[in-house]
């Protein structure tokens, strides 16, 4: 299975926020946007969907940003990608509508690659956003804009 561009983004995002969320000042999109190469607009869009969602409380104007809206062990990484994945099926069976497959009646791989998804899912289920970050110290440094007011100790 690979997750889609968006849900990578989106992941990125909240690991991003989570490494700096001792910092005093909050997040930006640019800053995430120059440290990924991602597009803003990109961006913009994820932030939005995250701060409706509820995992991201966003702020306006200047001095603004973004912070997680709740600490990042109580952010399921499981709940996070299926709220952004639209697609499981991985084969054409998983669809009865769709599915042309003469070899349905005799098949077994459907409900192997059925385990297979609900594994994947279980794993991710198992990890908090707190899991993707190193505990020991930031993985990111802030903006030279920022690094004046940002938290001692966070490289």
């Amino acid at each position: 299975m690979r997750l889609t561009q968006w849900t990578d983004y989106t992941l990125r995002v909240l690991m991003y926020c989570a490494a700096c969320q001792a910092r005093d000042q909050p997040v930006t999109i640019t800053e995430i946007a120059d440290s990924h190469a991602i597009s803003r607009s990109h961006l913009t869009k994820i932030v939005h969907q995250l701060g409706t969602q509820g995992l991201l409380e966003t702020t306006r104007g200047r001095g603004g940003g973004m912070r997680l809206s709740r600490p990042a062990t109580d952010i399921n990484v499981g709940a996070v990608v299926r709220q952004t994945e639209t697609d499981f099926a991985m084969v054409e069976c998983f669809e009865a509508a769709s599915n042309q497959c003469g070899l349905i009646a005799n098949c077994r791989l459907k409900g192997l690659l059925h385990q297979a998804t609900d594994s994947y899912l279980a794993v991710l289920d198992a990890a908090s956003l707190a899991d993707l970050i190193a505990p020991t110290r930031s993985l990111v440094k802030a903006p030279a804009s920022r690094r004046a007011t940002a938290t001692p100790g966070i490289a």
